[in-house]
Order: structure tokens, then C-alpha cells, then sequence
């Protein structure tokens, strides 16, 4: 039997001034490629065929005189092969197609690298390799194959390989090696040749110019401040506040149970800000010019529950802070107010810092929201959770050497292999689910399921509606029961317990409706899990916001919280201190009933090795209605956002300690980008907003008290701005430009108005392109699945063409007329 023709295919490469080279992404270059190889095939399968026949001519008469030697040599038709056999031709093909050739031709690759490194140095005028649009694998269609034995042997190319990399940069080198697909073996070797062809060179150049002291201090000198300068960096990734922390959530509870810990950190950070703009521009200065000293309340423990009674007349609440124009020149004296000539242009107004404090402190909040909502959508557009190849073999770092942090990845990289088991599990029971009860279902089951939801929304509605009416009568009944007290002088510890009265009624709710909403979801039954816990979030959501709306109506309305002599927004400060206390108080409450003592239940009287799950819906949004607190009492209590910072950083290694040794990851799954997105989107929108909206409104539209705070005597806060743009417009009419802007933009209601849509258009145009972006990653996916089903589709008709040929130029092979029609059903091109 003849030898199948050696096969060489030869493709000329392209022109320099192209300055790219071909690419397997390149859908139309890889098809064209593709038909040139056939083509190119087809004239020496033809002459494989004529000598095959030849052979088979010569094999028939010896068969001819030996008959019973030849009695297997042809199959019947009809007992083909369980697998398909392909033809030398055919295989020859597919050995050259360029996705066979990785791995495989060694030297082909090899010479690959050198022709680049040859041409990278021809051509001075191209851009630096870094700029260059690398392939995603190597190409060797613009190269001759290894199929032809004239070619030089690995040895030679490696040699010349070595030789060209001696030729371009040593950056340059160690880029083309780090891009290499060679094995690490094959590498070290061409590095090992590189550096026994590198020594002798730098010898000589030693020899030649041997480097002068200052040459020799200056490079010590750069390796130096190289090796601080990767030491600063490695300590700065450290020195991230619960680096280490937040790496061994991750490593043994997965992404969905650390997108929490990240939120509360982010949050952390906008307290930060707030905190630092607060302090550095209105409580520093007030402590250092304190007002008139008013005879404090002796401190009893009792205050850091209810906010009052020492903490009354302090810089915790608005009520401590003056009125006053700090380095104000006019002095009072008893003869009159006396000016100097020399007056400073710019005094610095407290109240003006006090409000545009607040404002800067909003407009930073807003900024890095809004970027932390667009980062989110961007990065929610690459996950997947079905990607197993990716987790399994380009998950590990390499750069990690410590103990620790090894055992933290290997961690980490079980959990993520475990959680897409658990996806994928929940996903196949869910479709069966899902198409039994389409089969199974008739149209009265299906409006009995509606029914059921529509029940389940009317209790749920019905349940919020009489929690916020239960608030509203509850909170006038405690007023007047407190009026009762201070009429009748009843002691300080009975006056400032009845305060805490409120705040524990209102958490009680916040802890106990999330159960009825979790009976209401058993009862409801939802397709799909994900639906379950965006009903139990859009219901526990309009709980809270109910309850908030409620309060602030009631806050606005000084008569109810307080009386008259008193600094009502004093009061209103008190009572969102009073709520926050209260909300970490039953957070602290449900980790030790409803994770310790239910975790010690199941070991010990159920003996089962069921842990508690982490609610990460419900603990975020405890977060989402603590933050809002926060915002809606900061113009009341500016030292507000220090509080809760000593909240999250408690709630923080608690949270972290009993989730340690009491909880385990959530049985759904959950994808942590979309989930982190969505708790985003709810701090941004009804949370941040809402309590902007709230401060909006007092500012412009609320009488402040008359007998204490910074804007005590005027109609509204906002009126303060224009007091102060007026006098610096009389006192120095070289900046009457600066009143302008005031009064035509800031005053102006319809800047805010374009503001604000700009501000929603920028993430609606977000959201729009992400979705624009998940939609062509799905049609390129698409697109690799049908690439790898067109090329089967060709090697089968092209193995279909080659046979018909065959069969045509063979006399001796004669088909039966139905194989006949089936090949030629098979290998018709429509």
C-alpha cells in the first residue's frame, strides 16, 4: 500500500506596512484560510487517489489468484465502524487546521517567535510590542509546516530563536518568552541558552567599559529604591482595613456571604467622608469657641442609650452650636460696635459652614454612589457562575507563597467549585420543576396560584398598613403620657426610659414582620428562588420606608416630639440616636437567639450538624435602614455619623465572630454581583434620596427654632445663604460676579432640575450598556459554539466528497443503491 502524500502548505506572509498579523479571532480571515486549505488539498488528494488505485488494481489480481486470502479484505455494506474513519487525506486536514497544531508542532511554534522577533527587529518604525494586537493563539498558516523533512530541526530553530531574542531589548525578550504557548520546561531552556549567550557578551562589555564607583552606586541605588518601592506596595495592599478578614470570609463562605462585609465597609467609607468634612469645618471650631457655659447634667450611664441628659448641650445635637461670624472684625463694645479701616474681606461664618458642610458632605455621598452603582453594573456583566473551566484551571495565583494565604485560596477555590455545584444542582431541579408544573397545571390551578399570590400581597399590604397605624398612635399616646410626667415631676430615669419606648416598638417591628413575609413566601410557593428574595426585599422595603415616612411627617411637627421652650431639631436628633441604639440592639439580639442559641439547639438536643444560614437579604437592608438614620439626622446631629462608624466597625468583628462559629453559607445560590448591584441600587434610590428629599425640605421650607442653633431668627436655613451673600456683595463689590452665580444658579430650581437628570441619565445609560454588553457576550458565545460546529460540518463534507470520488474512480468498489442515495444525501450541500 502506497504512503499518503506528504502535505505542504505554503501561504505567503503578509506585507510589512500591514503592521498586524493575521489572527484566528478574525472570523472572515479564519473562513477564507479554512477554504484555501481545502482547496489547496483537493489536487494532491487527487493524486493520492490515483496511486491508491494503482495499489488496489495490483492488490485485485493477486486476489484474483488467491480468492480465499481476499475473503475479508472488503466489508459488506453495512458493517461500518461504530466511529467514523476518516481517510489519510481527510486526517491530513485536520491535522493542519490551526487549532490541531497547539501543542503539537513544537517547531513550528518556535519559528513562529523567530520570525516575529526577526521582523519586530527589522521594522524600527512600528509601535512598542506592548501596543501590538496579539493573537489569541499562534497562527502557523502564514508559516511552512512541519510536515516537510527538508525543514530545520527543532535544534537549529531553538538556535535561531535564541539568536534573534539576542537582538531586541531584554524587556522586549522577556515579553516574547512570558507570551510564548511553550511549556515551562521548553522555556527554561531557551532562558538558559539566553543567559550562557549573555554572559560571555557582558564580559566583554566589562572588559571593555568596566563600570566607574558612580556607575556601580548609581544602579545599587535603583535596585534599592525598586526593591522599597514593591515593599510599599505589598504593605499598602496589607494595610487595607480587614484585608486578612475579608480574604477568610471569602475563602470559606463564598462571594455572596462577602458582598455583606462589603457593603458594611462601604458604608464605613461614607460615614468617613462625611465625618471628616463635618469635623474638620464646623466641630473642631465650635469646640474651640464654645458658647456661653450652661450648667451641665450629670452623666449616668443612661445617656448612651437615650442621647439625652448630659449629651443634651454638647457638641452631639444642633442646639450647641451658635450663630456667630468667627475673626469677625466689628467688635461690641458699650459705646457701640467698633470697626477697623483694615477689615478682612472673608470672616468665617459658622452657620454658612454649618450648612454647606452638610451639602459637600451630600454631594460626596451622591458622587461616590453613583460611581459605586456604575462600577457594579460594569461588573456585573462578566459573571457567570457555568464557567467551570475557568474556575478550575485559571483561578490560582501563583504569586502566593505564605502558608496562610495558600490555605485561604485552596479555601476559597473549594467554596467556588461548591457553590456552582450548587448552582448548577438548583438549576436542574428548578427547570424539572418548572416544566412539570407547566405540564401539570390547569387553568384552575393556575388561578388558584394567582389567588394565593394576590392573598399573600393583600396580608402582607394589610399587615404594613396596620404596623404604621399602630406607630402613629402609639408614638401621640407616648407624647402625652410624657407631658403627664414632666407635670407631674416625676424622677429623670422614669423620664428618659419612657423615650426608649418608641425606638423598641418600631425595632420590634423591623424584627418580627420579616417572619410573617417569610410564612407568606412558604405559602406563596414562587417559581424561581431569586423571585422569592426580591418579594421578601420589596416587602420588608416598604416596611421600613412606611415607618420612616411616618416618623419624619411626625418629626416635622415640633408640637408632637417636644414642647415648645425646647430646640426641636435637639429632639429629632435625640430620637434618631435613640433608633439607631435600638436597631444595634436587636441586631446583637437576633445573632444571640437566632445563631448562637438556635446553633446550640441543633447540636445538642437535635444532634444534627445543621448549621443556621445567613440571611444576606435581611441583614443588608438592616444595614440600608441604619445608613438612612444616619442621613436623615445629619443635619441635627452632626456628630451622627460618628456613631454609626462605631456601630459598623462593632457590628463588623461581631458579625464576623458568629458567623464563624455559628453560621454556614445560604443553601440558594446567589450571585454576588447582581446581588451587590441591587443592594446598591436600594441605598441610592429610596434610601439616599429619600433622606435628601427630607433635608431638602427642612432646609427650604421648615421655621428652625428661635432660641437655639445656628440659624436661630430666621424664616427658613436656607435664607442664611442669602444674608451672607448680600453682606460680602456690600462689603467688597469686586466680587458681585459671586452673588450672580448665587442667585442665577444655585437659586435657581431649574439647575437642580438638569442636575438631576443628568444624574439618572448617566445611569440609565449604564444599565442600557451593560445590557448591551451581556447581550453580545451571549451572540459571542453563540458565535464560538457554531464556529466549532461549521468546522465539523466541512471535514464531514469534505470526507463525503473524497469518498464519492472514491467510489467513482474504484471499479472494483461498487456501493448498493441506497448507500448510494444516502451519500449523496449526505454530502449535498443545501
Amino acid at each position: 500500500m502506497s504512503q499518503p502524500p506528504s502535505i505542504t502548505l505554503h501561504v505567503l506572509e503578509g506585507t510589512e506596512s500591514d503592521g498586524q498579523e493575521p489572527s484566528p479571532d478574525n472570523e472572515r480571515a479564519l473562513h477564507t484560510s479554512f477554504h484555501q486549505l481545502i482547496l489547496e488539498q483537493s489536487s494532491l488528494i487527487e493524486a493520492g487517489l490515483e496511486l491508491e488505485l494503482q495499489e488496489r488494481d495490483r492488490e485485485s489480481l493477486a486476489c484474483l489468484a488467491t480468492p480465499d486470502a481476499c475473503a475479508g479484505a472488503w466489508p459488506e455494506p453495512g458493517q461500518g465502524e461504530k466511529h467514523p474513519s476518516y481517510s489519510s487525506a481527510s486526517l491530513q486536514i485536520l491535522a493542519s487546521m490551526p487549532s490541531r497544531t497547539i501543542g503539537r508542532n513544537l517547531g513550528a511554534i518556535i519559528s513562529q517567535y523567530c520570525n516575529r522577533t526577526a521582523r519586530l527587529r527589522r521594522q524600527s518604525s512600528r509601535p512598542p510590542l506592548q501596543q501590538l494586537c496579539r493573537a489569541a493563539r499562534p497562527s502557523l498558516r502564514q508559516y511552512d509546516l512541519e510536515t516537510d523533512p527538508t525543514r530545520a530541526t527543532l535544534e537549529d530553530k531553538r538556535r535561531l530563536l535564541v539568536k534573534e531574542l539576542l537582538s531586541v531589548s531584554p524587556s522586549q525578550c522577556s515579553h516574547m518568552l512570558l507570551t510564548m504557548p511553550l511549556s515551562l520546561a521548553e522555556k527554561r531552556i531557551l532562558r538558559r541558552q539566553l543567559s550562557g549567550q549573555r554572559d560571555p557578551l557582558r564580559q566583554r562589555t566589562h572588559h571593555r567599559a568596566p563600570f566607574s564607583p558612580c556607575g556601580w552606586s548609581k544602579v545599587y541605588v535603583i535596585l534599592g529604591c525598586r526593591g522599597l518601592w514593591y515593599r510599599l506596595l505589598s504593605l499598602l495592599r496589607t494595610a487595607q482595613p480587614w484585608h486578612y478578614a475579608l480574604k477568610q470570609i471569602g475563602g470559606r463562605f463564598g462571594s455572596s456571604v462577602l458582598s455583606y462585609f462589603l457593603f458594611l465597609k462601604m458604608l464605613l467609607m461614607f460615614n468617613f467622608f462625611s465625618f471628616l468634612i463635618l469635623l474638620a469645618f464646623v466641630v473642631v471650631l465650635q469646640a474651640v469657641y464654645p458658647p456661653a457655659s450652661v450648667s451641665p447634667q450629670p452623666f449616668t450611664g443612661l445617656e448612651l442609650l437615650t442621647g439625652a441628659g448630659y449629651f443634651t448641650h454638647s457638641l452631639l445635637y444642633y442646639g450647641y452650636y451658635r450663630n456667630v461670624t468667627l475673626n469677625d472684625p466689628c467688635t461690641s463694645s458699650p459705646k457701640g460696635s467698633v470697626c477697623p479701616l483694615a477689615a478682612p474681606l472673608l470672616p468665617y461664618n459658622l452657620p454658612l459652614a454649618y450648612l454647606f458642610s452638610i451639602g459637600v458632605s451630600f454631594l460626596v455621598t451622591c458622587i461616590l454612589l453613583v460611581y459605586s452603582v456604575s462600577r457594579s453594573f460594569r461588573e456585573s456583566v462578566g459573571s457567570s457562575t457555568g464557567d467551570l473551566a475557568i474556575k478550575v484551571f485559571c483561578t490560582w495565583d501563583f504569586k502566593v507563597i505564605q502558608r496562610h494565604s495558600v490555605k485561604l485560596q485552596c479555601e476559597n477555590i473549594c467554596t467556588q467549585l461548591k457553590i456552582w455545584q450548587l448552582c448548577h444542582c438548583s438549576l436542574q431541579e428548578l427547570l424539572v420543576e418548572h416544566r412539570s408544573r407547566s405540564r401539570s397545571r390547569s387553568r384552575c390551578q393556575c388561578l388558584g396560584h394567582c389567588i394565593v399570590m394576590l392573598l399573600a400581597w393583600v396580608l402582607a399590604l394589610g399587615s404594613v398598613s396596620g404596623c404604621v397605624l399602630a406607630v402613629h398612635y402609639f408614638s401621640e399616646h407616648m407624647h402625652m403620657v410624657q407631658q403627664e410626667q414632666q407635670a407631674q415631676g416625676s424622677g429623670r430615669w422614669q423620664q428618659e426610659a419612657i423615650l426608649l419606648v418608641l425606638p423598641l416598638v418600631v425595632s420590634l417591628l423591623n424584627a418580627l414582620m420579616p417572619r410573617l413575609f417569610n410564612l407568606l413566601a412558604m405559602w406563596e410557593k414562587q417559581d424561581s428562588p431569586v423571585t422569592q428574595v426580591y418579594v421578601a426585599i420589596i416587602r420588608n422595603l416598604i416596611l421600613k420606608t412606611m415607618v420612616l415616612i411616618l416618623l419624619c411627617s411626625q418629626w416635622l411637627r415640633r408640637s408632637v416630639i417636644c414642647s415648645t421652650e425646647e430646640c426641636w431639631e435637639t429632639c429629632v436628633g435625640q430620637d434618631l440616636y435613640r433608633f439607631m441604639v435600638m436597631d444595634f440592639i436587636f441586631t446583637l439580639l437576633d445573632m444571640l437567639f437566632g445563631e448562637l442559641i438556635w446553633r446550640l439547639i441543633l447540636e445538642k438536643k437535635l444532634k444534627t450538624k445543621q448549621r443556621p444560614e445567613f440571611d444576606i437579604a435581611r441583614n443588608v437592608l438592616e444595614l440600608i435602614y441604619g445608613q438612612t438614620l444616619t442621613w436623615l439626622g445629619i443635619l441635627f446631629a452632626p456628630l451622627l455619623p460618628a456613631v454609626q462608624m462605631l456601630k459598623l466597625l462593632l457590628l463588623f468583628y461581631i458579625k464576623k465572630t458568629s458567623l464563624m462559629w455559628n453560621c454556614q453559607s445560604p443553601s440558594k445560590p446567589w450571585q454576588a454581583s447582581r446581588m451587590s448591584t441591587m443592594f446598591i441600587t436600594l441605598l441610592c434610590f429610596p434610601s439616599f434620596l429619600g433622606a435628601a428629599a427630607f433635608l431638602s425640605y427642612t432646609i427650604w421650607s421648615v421655621q428652625p427654632s428661635e432660641t437655639c442653633g445656628p440659624f436661630r431668627g430666621l424664616e427658613t436655613i436656607y435664607k442664611s445663604g442669602k444674608r451672607w451673600v448680600l453682606v460680602l456683595e456690600k462689603s467688597n463689590p469686586n466680587i458681585t460676579w459671586f452673588a450672580w452665580v448665587y442667585q442665577h444658579l444655585l437659586e435657581n430650581t431649574w439647575l437642580m432640575f438638569f442636575i438631576s437628570v443628568a444624574l439618572i441619565a448617566v445611569i440609565y445609560f449604564n444599565i442600557q450598556v451593560v445590557r448591551g454588553r451581556q447581550r453580545i457576550i451571549c451572540l459571542l458565545q453563540e458565535q464560538i459554539a457554531n464556529e466549532g460546529e461549521d468546522k465539523v460540518f466541512l471535514i464531514e463534507k469534505l470526507h463525503c466528497v473524497y469518498k464519492q470520488r472514491q467510489m467513482l474512480l474504484s471499479p472494483s468498489v461498487k456501493p448498493h443503491r441506497k448507500e448510494w442515495d444516502g451519500m449523496d444525501s449526505a454530502c449535498s450541500w443545501d
